[in-house]
């Protein structure tokens, strides 16, 4: 089971938080699968991602570019299915509401939704209750002044247990 953490962007947009996510996942050693909204969206955070001056380099690639395996980061705007992620991604970051069929492949999820959309709140709520009733360890962040806090926690609970 994936450890998913949604976070609640209250401060700022996906684009300004997730290079900094980002940032710590590879300095972790670890690869990441960008899961954006639309096409549109993808190649906006392509940019976005070679422009961004904190962490200054973000080294990553999309469908355009080509050759994933050697992508530490991949952008896409297609859910991988059961194939995983082209770059063998462990961490999975889901933009704008995007939706992956098969968490159990990732070992983290980073579920970003924006806390002044109110639909797009309430699809992190049906997204929470899903991955609860799938048994995955569960996280809910909020954004602050001072940075992430983790508001609540769920344990992962096996799809065996009596």
């Amino acid at each position: 089971m994936a450890e998913i953490g949604f976070y609640h962007l209250t401060r700022t947009g996906a684009d300004q938080a997730l290079p900094q996510l980002l940032g710590r996942t590879l300095a972790a050693g670890q690869r990441a699968l960008v899961l954006c909204g639309s096409p549109e969206r993808l190649a906006a955070l392509d940019t976005a991602l070679w422009l961004c001056p904190n962490p200054d380099w973000l080294p990553h690639g999309t469908a355009e570019s080509g050759h994933a395996e050697l992508q530490p980061i991949w952008l896409a705007a297609a859910d991988p299915d059961a194939a995983g992620a082209p770059n063998g991604a462990r961490f999975l970051f889901l933009l704008d509401g995007a939706e992956c069929a098969r968490l159990d492949l990732y070992d983290r999820v980073f579920d970003l939704f924006d806390g002044a959309d109110e639909a797009a709140v309430q699809a992190a709520r049906r997204r929470w209750t899903t991955a609860r009733a799938a048994g995955h360890a569960l996280a809910y962040w909020q954004q602050t002044v001072r940075g992430w806090e983790r508001r609540a926690q769920v344990a992962a609970v096996s799809a065996h247990a009596p």
